[in-house]
C-alpha cells in the first residue's frame, strides 16, 4: 500500500508540473485522503482553529438562529474530542421549526465549513412502502437489485458526510425503522450484504411539525409556545426514535432586524449574478426595510422574500440589461419613495 501511495504522489506531481519539488507530509496526507475518500484528519493548528470558530462561521451565513447553531456545534466538538458514543454517528439531530428559517441551509453550510460531503434526501419521495427499498436496494428478483441502495452507496462513497433527511415527517414508517439501526449501531446493510459505516456521518433530519403551534406567538412578543411544539413532536415521533437523538434543535421565527440581514445576503447573491454583466447595485435603507417588511411571513419564512426581490428589482433590471441603460453594464441605486421602488443610474 505504501508503494501505491508513493506512485500516486509521483503521478500527481508529474501531472501538475511539479517535477523536482520535495514531497511534504501534507502532500502525502492529501493523496491518502483522496484514495480513502476521507478528509485529512491531522489535528494541526489550522484544523483546530477552524473547529474553534465553527459557530462564528455558521452565524455569518445563518441569521437569527444562534441558539440552534450553538447546540449543533457543541455536539460536533464533543465528537471531535472523542467524547461521543463510539458506535453511534458523529451526531443525530432533529431540526424542528417553521419553513424558510434556515434548517436546510445550516446543514449545507456545516458541511462546507467542515470541508466534508453534503448529501440530501427529500423524504417526500419515500412516502410509499415500495419507495423505501431505494434507500438500501431492491430485494433479489426485483428490478434494480444489482444497483444497490441510494443511501448505502452514498455513505460508502463518502464516509465523512453531513446527511440531511429533509421533511422526515413525510417518510414511510419503515424509514424510521432503518434510522433506529443507524442511530444505534452506525451500520446499514444493503440488498447485496455490503455494509455502510455511519460512524463519521452527521445525521440531520428536518421537520415542520409543531410549526403551526409556534406561529401562534406573534413576532416580538414574549409568549411561549415551546410546550405546544414539543407536544406536537411527541405525537409524531415515537419515544424510541426521540430517545436516540443527540438533540432536538428548535428554529424560531425571524425578527425584523434579522430579516433585513437576509435581504442584504440575497442582494449580495443577486450582485454575484450581475457581476459578469458588469452591473453594480446599491440598496438604500428604505428599500431594505420595505423588502424585509413585505417579504417575510412567519408561516412561510423567508422564501417569499426571494420572489419579492425578483418581482420588485429583478424584473426591472432584466429590462434594463436587455434593452435599456445597463446593456454595457453600469451602476444602479435602488431606493423606495412614494410607495414605489426607485432606480437611479448615475452612469447613464
Amino acid at each position: 500500500k505504501a508503494i501505491d501511495v508513493l506512485d500516486e504522489v509521483g503521478a500527481s506531481f508529474r501531472l501538475a508540473g511539479k517535477k523536482g519539488r520535495t514531497v511534504s507530509v501534507r502532500d502525502i496526507e492529501h493523496i491518502v485522503s483522496k484514495m480513502a475518500r476521507v478528509p485529512v484528519t491531522t489535528k494541526n493548528g489550522n484544523d483546530l482553529a477552524e473547529l474553534h470558530g465553527l459557530d462564528k462561521e455558521l452565524k455569518t451565513y445563518i441569521f437569527g438562529q444562534d441558539e440552534a447553531i450553538n447546540s449543533l456545534v457543541r455536539a460536533v466538538k464533543r465528537s471531535r474530542a472523542g467524547l461521543g458514543h463510539p458506535t453511534s454517528p458523529t451526531g443525530s439531530f432533529l431540526f424542528a421549526g417553521p419553513t424558510g428559517v434556515g434548517k436546510t441551509e445550516v446543514a449545507r453550510q456545516l458541511a462546507a465549513a467542515m470541508k466534508i460531503n453534503f448529501e440530501r434526501f427529500d423524504m417526500s419521495e419515500y412516502m410509499e412502502k415500495h419507495a423505501v427499498a431505494r434507500l438500501i436496494g431492491a430485494p433479489p428478483g426485483y428490478i434494480g437489485f444489482e444497483q444497490g441502495g441510494l443511501l448505502t452507496d452514498a455513505i460508502r462513497k463518502h464516509p465523512y458526510t453531513v446527511l440531511l433527511l429533509d421533511e422526515i415527517e413525510k417518510a414511510h414508517p419503515d424509514v424510521f425503522s432503518i434510522l433506529l439501526q443507524v442511530m444505534d449501531h452506525s451500520t446499514l446493510t444493503d440488498n447485496s450484504g455490503r455494509r455502510a459505516d455511519f460512524r463519521n456521518v452527521i445525521l440531520i433530519m428536518t421537520t415542520n411539525a409543531g410549526a403551526r403551534e409556534m406561529s401562534e406567538r406573534a413576532i416580538g412578543f414574549l409568549g411561549d409556545s415551546s410546550g405546544k411544539e414539543q407536544k406536537a413532536l411527541k405525537n409524531l415521533f415515537s419515544p424510541e426514535f426521540r430517545n436516540r437523538l443527540d438533540a432536538t434543535i428548535t428554529f424560531g421565527t425571524l425578527e425584523p432586524e434579522v430579516v433585513e440581514k437576509v435581504v442584504v445576503k440575497m442582494i449580495a447573491e443577486l450582485q454575484e449574478q450581475l457581476a459578469e454583466k458588469k452591473v453594480t447595485i446599491t440598496l438604500t435603507p428604505a428599500a431594505r426595510k420595505y423588502l424585509a417588511r413585505h417579504g417575510y411571513e412567519p408561516a412561510y419564512g423567508a422564501r417569499p422574500l426571494r420572489r419579492l426581490i425578483m418581482r420588485e428589482i429583478g424584473d426591472v433590471l432584466t429590462e434594463e440589461i436587455l434593452f435599456g441603460r445597463l446593456k454595457k453594464g453600469g451602476e444602479v441605486r435602488i431606493g423606495r419613495k412614494n410607495n414605489t421602488m426607485t432606480f437611479r443610474f448615475p452612469d447613464a
